[in-house]
């Protein structure tokens, strides 16, 4: 999820009680448009997969899924689903060229920090097949601090993201916003876009 030590031993340390709390994801909309969207039998990146139950949807849609995330608790939950392969790396580990028809970076990258953000896209974009499917999940705000447990965020405007995604080569064509209740027990506003390569 993200190179800050802090941030990935408190995923390491709660990764049980992140399960819980995420267990919903699987009944996303956004997930099962995003799945459906694409051609059965495509190759995913699920980027900071957490415990893989949005791997496990895709992976059960008939998709072939590579699911990477930097706390090695998370990648161990992951790993159980079947046909999801799951492995851990950080934002920086991504190379290749041309290697996935989607890649669902979904409230992942909002523990990158604010200067690295750029070469991230730029990577994510060299990794996706053009044409591929993009989705980016982010909580919406400005500035960078961490939260009640410490975790460091980093927090973007709706602009700012498309602006981002646009300067990386990305196209934006959709986006949703909405308010949710964190791990840390506190509501804040997110913003989700969808991109093609």
């Amino acid at each position: 999820m993200s190179s800050d030590p802090e941030t990935v031993g408190i995923y390491n340390a709660k990764a049980a009680e992140y399960a819980e709390l995420v267990t919903t994801d699987h009944n996303d909309p956004q997930l099962e448009t995003f799945v459906s969207s694409l051609p059965k039998g495509s190759h995913i990146l699920d980027l900071g997969c957490g415990p893989g139950f949005a791997s496990a949807f895709m992976a059960q849609a008939g998709h072939h899924v590579t699911a990477t995330d930097a706390s090695a608790q998370m990648v161990a939950m992951a790993a159980k689903h079947t046909n999801v392969t799951a492995h851990v790396a950080s934002f920086d580990d991504i190379t290749g060229t041309n290697l996935y028809d989607g890649i669902w970076a979904n409230f992942s990258l909002l523990h990158a920090p604010r200067p690295d953000m750029p070469c991230h896209l730029a990577a994510l974009r060299q990794v996706l097949k053009p044409g591929g499917l993009f989705h980016i999940g982010m909580k919406t705000g400005t500035g960078m601090h961490r939260d009640a447990l410490g975790r460091m965020y980093t927090y973007y405007t709706a602009d700012e993201l498309h602006g981002l995604l646009k300067l990386a080569g990305f196209t934006p064509f959709f986006s949703t916003t909405g308010r949710d209740k964190g791990l840390d027990g506190t509501l804040a506003d997110w913003v989700t876009i969808a991109a093609h390569g």
